[in-house]
């Protein structure tokens, strides 16, 4: 049963990113996440969709994202969409921790901060990125 829903659609400008932060943090307070967790939410929604815009659309920056934001009974969770190029959900993956330089992490903060993941290419004229968080009260 869904508590509350919104969904936001940007262009795949970096730029319009704070949007997406702004309502993932906005809806993660609305759960009751502290504002650490919500900062961990937050930075892991926008490390999806960055990752959309470089690897999905090749940095191009007029292709639509959508973000549908829904509270659950038991979880928050964030589907992000988009029509870019598909990938092989195998190869997704981040690097390894020890190969220390910039980049690369956004694979291991998404994992790390959500209790799910799911990537679904299946559609022909979508990708889904479904990430879930338990709500605070039911862990």
């Amino acid at each position: 049963m869904i508590l509350e829903a919104v969904e936001i659609k940007i262009s795949s400008d970096p730029k319009y990113l704070k949007i997406l932060r702004c309502a993932v943090f906005h809806f993660s307070r609305l759960c009751g996440f502290s504002t650490k967790e919500g900062n961990a939410l937050t930075v892991a929604v926008s490390e999806a969709a960055a990752n959309v815009i470089k690897h999905a659309y090749k940095n191009e920056n007029d292709k639509p994202i959508f973000m549908n934001c829904r509270i659950l009974e038991d979880r928050l969770e964030i589907v992000l969409r988009d029509s870019g190029l598909k990938t092989d959900p195998e190869k997704i993956k981040s690097r390894e921790l020890k190969d220390v330089r910039p980049g690369g992490l956004g694979v291991h903060i998404i994992k790390s901060t959500m209790d799910e993941v799911t990537y679904d290419n299946s559609s022909e004229d979508a990708n889904y990125l479904t990430m879930a968080k338990y709500l605070p009260s039911r862990k």
